[in-house]
């Protein structure tokens, strides 16, 4: 039977433990890990499980606490400088006292945080991410695609409830020349760890809505300012292996001027706001209708000219005629002139009023000789004034 003195009281092995632990890291420390949960109680505690894993899951586990004396200062740190609060997936270096309750158990008592760290080891993955892309030829694959001359229908990828969408299509769609765009919305998540795997999802329903009779002309991929670890999904390297080898133009309007991510270095064109994006489609549809109507000014102008050309012909044609016309009609003029001349001078009247009289049968017919007349025979003597009729004696 086991006897009193054999066995240790909890309280006794946690008091051991205590001391143990206490005497082993006796002052603080800056300690990695990765933020598993974490939660802010109306006191102004702030309560942290921090983890590391391995490759086949997690590897350690512990509670963590910042003290609400510390909370503003280190929360606040942490917050100006990455633009984001403290979340679960984030990577930091705390600066931590270790602590051991008999009641509680063991306990980090965070006291500062290295925001560098958490800025360097995004720095450090997106550097990974550009280095495999470009050894792919993935970086400029995009810039190889054209948009058509009047880029109207577009697929836009977007938080459907997000303000830089809304700005996007009342800017497009109200724009003051009264273009027409057929815009689709393709709702993601665009924050976030889901975020990327939400887009890629979302490239894939535009890719499958294509047919040969409805096609888009590009899509846009929109999301309005946020902190740099928001923004960071949009440094994933399979998100933007997949906007490069998407076969249609993708253009990003992502973040604001000071943030650049390799989305926008692997699109096809990136803008920093969604009525800048707006701005693109609606100019180049307005160079192209100000070219179609320089070609009609064009086409109207050369039409002139050639109606103007030919009426100067026609002209020149009909002055020619009219001078053509103008010469035969005086030289028929002329031999009018001298047939009625002639005609009067061999006039038959006139020659009877000369002195001469002519003989015809009591038909008409001119009798020019006496042969062939006999007694009996009548005929007709024409004077200048009258016809007498005759009977041939012999």
């Amino acid at each position: 039977m086991m006897r009193e003195g054999d066995y240790l009281e909890l309280h006794e092995l946690q008091q051991i433990i205590r001391e143990g632990v206490e005497d082993a890291v006796p002052e603080e420390m800056w300690v990695r890990a990765e933020i598993a949960s974490i939660q802010q109680r109306g006191n102004g505690h702030c309560y942290m499980e921090l983890c590391q894993s391995g490759p086949s899951g997690p590897v350690a586990k512990v509670r963590a606490v910042i003290w609400r004396s510390q909370a503003p200062a280190v929360l606040g740190k942490f917050a100006a400088a990455t633009g984001s609060p403290l979340q679960p997936g984030v990577s930091v270096i705390f600066e931590v006292r270790v602590n051991y309750s008999e009641l509680y158990g063991l306990t980090l008592v965070v006291s500062d945080v290295d925001v560098e760290h958490t800025l360097g080891e995004a720095e450090l993955r997106r550097r990974e991410t550009l280095e495999r892309l470009e050894k792919e030829g993935l970086i400029d694959l995009q810039k190889e695609l054209a948009l058509p001359d009047v880029p109207y229908r577009l697929a836009v990828i977007s938080a459907p409830d997000a303000a830089g969408y809304g700005d996007f299509r009342r800017h497009l769609l109200e724009n003051e020349y009264g273009f027409a765009f057929d815009v689709r919305l393709y709702p993601a998540t665009m924050q976030g760890d889901g975020a990327p795997e939400s887009i890629i999802a979302s490239l894939d329903r535009v890719a499958a809505a294509q047919q040969p009779t409805i096609s888009f002309d590009a899509v846009l991929i929109l999301r309005g300012g946020g902190s740099t670890l928001d923004l960071a999904c949009f440094d994933d390297y399979e998100l933007c292996a997949a906007i490069a080898r998407f076969p249609l133009p993708v253009f990003t309007a992502i973040g604001h001027d000071r943030d650049t991510h390799i989305a926008d270095l692997v699109a096809c064109e990136a803008v920093k706001t969604p009525t800048a994006l707006a701005d693109l489609f609606i100019d180049a549809v307005a160079r192209e209708d100000e070219r179609i109507q320089d070609l009609s000014h064009r086409l109207r102008m050369g039409l002139l000219a050639c109606v103007s050309a030919s009426e100067a012909a026609l002209d020149k044609s009909l002055r020619i005629i009219s001078l053509a016309m103008s010469g035969k009609i005086s030289g028929g003029e002329q031999k009018l002139s001298e047939l009625q001349s002639r005609i009067l001078t061999f006039n038959p009247r006139k020659l009877l009023e000369s002195g001469y009289t002519l003989v015809t049968d009591p038909s008409g017919k001119l009798l020019r000789s006496s042969k062939g007349l006999k007694s009996g025979d009548l005929i007709d003597l024409r004077f200048p004034d009258g016809t007498v009729n005759c009977t041939v004696n012999g």
